[in-house]
């Protein structure tokens, strides 16, 4: 991997992990409601990327279904969940959503499973259930239930996604926002009270939250993932993704001062242990090694 292409996918791991710091002071220390911000975000997103919404992929139901899923509902369960939650441990459960779409790829699009991820996937799973595991409560934490609702939401579209040719990455944008931000906006009317008036209250840091995750998280770090992906082996850029997980559970700590304790030190590395198996396949084992090693130029 280029230097160029490994700092960009250093940008990208900030920017995720940044973005969720943010939600949180968003979502908890203003007080904004997360339907409403969501709504905002994407209309945004709709705006900015509207010159690329024509001509509209097909089959058009699965665009508009997988472009909702991926953005406005999995993101508003997420926004939800943070709420209540730290950032730290969201980051973990949050990476549920890889070994879902493992199993829902073999449940529907006939992938085969090896031992290896198998064993992954239990171990991510185990790992976020620790996580999840509320002891003084003897119960699962509410605020990851919906963290991990929003995974799941984002791994069904991720599967149905493979079922559509053609989209450019800016072009799925476009349509991301817009199928978000019309329910999105419909159902914060419904259940949400005070949104304009909370968001003028918090002002130009609310603003400038929007505009750094539409702008900043959709627009621009999303695309240089895609492009990634395109030029590089998924198997050896999901690896190094795991730096985002790492990087909001540091600026948890740091920031917002989320407490880590041996159970959710136990369960975050059971879980990217996992996330370790289902990834990096043999292949790919020396060219990440080399890579962590010094990134080499080519």
């Amino acid at each position: 991997m280029k230097l160029r292409d490994f700092s960009l996918l250093c940008l990208v791991c900030f920017g995720w992990a940044a973005h969720t710091i943010i939600s949180k002071i968003v979502v908890s220390g203003m007080q904004i409601p997360p339907l409403y911000y969501a709504s905002v975000r994407y209309g945004l997103v709709a705006m900015c990327a509207s010159a690329w919404l024509l001509p509209m992929p097909k089959p058009r139901w699965r665009i508009l279904l997988v472009g909702f899923l991926m953005g406005g509902g999995g993101f508003a369960l997420f926004f939800i969940g943070l709420k209540t939650s730290t950032p730290s441990s969201s980051a973990v459960v949050q990476q549920l959503g890889l070994p879902m779409t493992t199993v829902l790829s073999i449940a529907l699009l006939g992938e085969r499973l090896r031992w290896k991820r198998g064993v992954g996937i239990a171990l991510t799973f185990i790992g976020a259930v620790v996580v999840m595991w509320d002891p003084d409560g003897v119960s699962f934490s509410g605020g990851l239930l919906f963290i991990a609702g929003a995974a799941f939401a984002g791994s069904v579209a991720a599967v149905m996604m493979k079922q559509i040719d053609g989209v450019r990455p800016m072009q799925f944008q476009s349509w991301v926002g817009l199928t978000s931000v019309i329910p999105l906006a419909f159902l914060s009317m419904i259940f949400e009270t005070g949104q304009v008036t909370l968001s003028m209250n918090a002002g130009w840091p609310f603003a400038a939250a929007v505009l750094f995750s539409a702008l900043f998280v959709s627009l621009l770090t999303h695309t240089i993932y895609y492009g990634l992906i395109l030029r590089y082996p998924a198997n050896l850029v999901a690896p190094l993704m795991l730096m985002s997980p790492l990087l909001t559970v540091a600026l948890g700590i740091v920031v917002t001062g989320d407490r880590f304790d041996l159970r959710t030190a136990l369960g975050s590395g059971l879980a990217l242990i996992g996330i370790l198996l289902v990834t990096l396949e043999p292949k790919h084992i020396r060219p990440l090694v080399t890579l962590l090693r010094g990134v080499r130029q080519e």
